[in-house]
This record gives structure tokens, sequence and C-alpha cells, in this order.
């Protein structure tokens, strides 16, 4: 091999560009010039959209079949420095090693984390649906509330972080509650969001429907309240209420990986690094970014990419190719995803699907439903370990009609 790309992640964006570039590369005809090399802990596919779900089943598919028949290379590991100066990474293997892997092109696509601010108790007794092992976590917790005796706090949960993952997360608890604790049992559920009203980012469009919906599954809405500190008998609110509680889950945003600091250029709130409209890194060369760590404009209009699959996926796409098209001499693809749409669960109400920036809402309950539930298990996972079937979806303009 002469030349290696290095994406570093396989979540949404890392999967894709792995299999956009390998895509890229096999139409140049240069599979035995150009290595594609994905690093990360295990070639799975965590499907971090779908962990608020009671059910945790199937959430982590391998990926290892589907790189071997596109022509892909894993490395088992997590890249801890980046050096942009020399075009180098620092792994560390799951085996202990420590390697140094040069690159001729660099696509950061290490995703997002939970954000985790200084609030007492935060790390010590809440629990999250962040990522899979958090996600068990707490499934595992809820069970064993059965074998507690019967208190208001063993019966009461309460969701720190009222927007897209704790709506879902919370329109679910009543029923998933009432299946572990008896369909009789006096629950309480509570979602805290510290704006003024719930779903802020989602704006004022869709609101009243998903008012409706969590009042209609059993849902308490504190809004202008956010949890200041929490223990293992309850949160105490920002309005000084307290609520007994063995179980909070935080769900209060999310912030790039930490890698992205390592990225010359500038950064925002966030921590995503700023990019052109080919994914590449502004103040380093060689170097793309995707996904959640990728800060850059969606459309004409001024919209940015959310750090959401919808966009990861296609963002994935267009970062692969162009870090191969550069090396093999294809042309490059500007991103762009002017089409945005929302398909929100709302636990057994049913789900909320909108479109466009200004979120109009256009099918909701069952048929809503019907569609998320169709996101969910299919459009989201990875396409079959066939070359020929994964290139075909993998071209950096494909988009998935809704």
């Amino acid at each position: 091999m002469n030349q290696k790309i290095v994406i570093a992640g396989s979540g949404f964006a890392g999967m894709w560009a792995a299999i956009s570039a390998a895509r890229a590369v096999s139409l140049a005809g240069k599979q035995h010039q150009v290595e594609v090399l994905v690093v990360s802990p295990t070639p799975q596919l965590h499907i971090r959209p779908r962990l608020y779900e009671p059910v945790i089943e199937n959430m982590a598919p391998d990926l290892a079949p589907l790189f071997e028949a596109v022509g892909v290379r894993h490395l088992a590991g997590t890249i801890e420095a980046i050096h942009a100066d020399r075009r180098e990474v620092e792994v560390l293997g799951t085996d202990g090693e420590r390697v140094t892997l040069p690159y001729d092109r660099f696509v950061l696509a290490a995703g997002s984390r939970l954000f985790m601010p200084n609030v007492p108790g935060l790390k010590e007794h809440a629990f999250n649906v962040d990522q899979l092992s958090s996600a068990n976590a707490l499934d595992k917790h809820l069970r064993a509330l059965a074998h507690e005796p019967e208190t208001a706090a063993r019966n009461t949960v309460v969701v720190a972080g009222g927007g897209f993952t704790g709506i879902e997360t919370v329109a679910e608890m009543p029923q998933r509650l009432r299946g572990i604790l008896g369909q009789d049992a006096k629950i309480r559920v509570v979602v805290l969001e510290q704006a003024p009203a719930i779903g802020p980012d989602l704006g004022p469009v869709p609101r009243p429907v998903i008012e409706e919906a969590l009042a209609e599954c059993g849902v308490e809405v504190r809004t202008s309240t956010g949890a200041v500190a929490i223990d293992a008998k309850g949160v105490t609110t920002s309005t000084g209420e307290r609520i007994e509680t063995h179980t909070v889950v935080w769900t209060a945003g999310a912030r790039a990986n930490p890698l992205a600091a390592q990225i010359p250029g500038d950064h925002d709130r966030f921590g995503r690094v700023h990019a052109d409209q080919y994914l590449r890194a502004k103040g380093a060369e060689g170097i793309f970014v995707t996904g959640d760590v990728a800060m850059v404009a969606t459309d004409d209009e001024g919209h940015l990419a959310a750090m959401s699959c919808q966009h990861a996926v296609i963002l994935g796409r267009v970062a692969g190719h162009n870090a191969a098209a550069e090396l093999v001499g294809l042309p490059t693809h500007p991103y762009s995803q002017p089409k945005y749409v929302t398909c929100l669960d709302l636990g057994p109400w049913g789900a909320l699907y909108t479109e466009g920036w200004d979120r109009q809402v256009k099918l909701t309950r069952e048929a809503g439903k019907a569609l998320k539930r169709e996101i969910n298990t299919q459009w989201i996972y990875p396409p079959k370990a066939e070359r020929n079937t994964a290139f075909a979806v993998a071209h950096p303009d494909f988009e998935i009609a809704a």
C-alpha cells in the first residue's frame, strides 16, 4: 500500500466514510495503492438513536463482514493523539499496544459525548442513554426496582433534559415502569427542562403536539427548571424543589469528542471543528471532519448540520469520498443537505414527523409511529455485507426518500 486513509470511529459517520472512501478508491481502480483503515474499539455500529427504547437488543450490529466485503481494514483501538503537523496519529490498541500510524488523509468521525457539567452527584448517581453500556445499566437498574420495597422514590423517575433524547426517553418511561412494577403501580415520571418550553430546539410549531402527547403518556413537564444536585435518594431542582427518586436520567445535550480539540483551527461552542463545504478542517491540511465533530452549513440559508444520525450519515459519505478523491484523482463533492426532517418517538401516543427547519407537522400518532419504526429498524442500520449493494448507497449525494 502506498497511501493510507485513516478514519477515527465506526459510528454512523465513520462507517459511511469508510464505505464511501472504499467506493471512490474502487472507482479509480486503485485498491492496491490506497488503504482505507478504520480505528475504533470494536467493528460495531452502536445504534445510539434507539438507546432510549425499553428493549435493548440488536443495537450493535457487527461491521466486520461489511468492511471485509468492501475492502476496509479495521484496527481495534482508540486514537489518543493527532499530530496534524506530521500527519500521524497515536493509537492505543485494545490489546494494550501503542502504535503510531502515518496517514495521507485523516477523517475524524469520533462522534460526540453526553454533556456532563459539574452538577453535584451527577456522575455518581445519574443514569443516561448515551452509550450502549449506559442504556444497559439503566435497564438493569429499572428492572431491579421491582425487588425494592414500594415507596414514592422507587416509583418515581426524573429525566433531566427536555430536548429530543429527553422527550423520547420520558415518553416511554411510564409504560416501561408499569411493565416492571405492575400496571396498577402508582408511578410518577417527571421531565425537567431549563428552557421556558419543552423541546426548545424543536421550535414552537410542534410543541403543542409534544405537550399533548406527554400529558397523555402521564408525564409531568417542568420548564424553567434544571437539576442542581443529585444523590442516591433524589434530585434537587433549581427552583428549590426536592423530588424523591431512585432514578435520575440525564439527557442534557452533547459535545464533540475531545479529539476534535486536537485539530488546529476554530471550534464552535460544542467543540466541533469548522469545516469547509468539502468537510476539510479549515485549520489543518489533509484532515477531514464529519458527523458530530463537524461544524458546517447544510444549505445556503445558514443552517448548520445538527449533531444527529440524519446528518452524520450524509456527512460521512461526503467526507469519505472526498478524502479518497483527493488521493485517486476523482472530483470532490461539496456537502449539501437542504432537506431536514425530524421523527420524534412519543411512546404509546405514537410519533411526530415534521419537515423543514421550521418543523411543519406532517404525521402524528400511529402514522408517525409507523415511519419511526421503519427509520429505527431499517434506514439507520448498515447495508448488507455485499460490495455492490454497499457501494450503490455510499455515493456522496445518496439520500433515502422519506
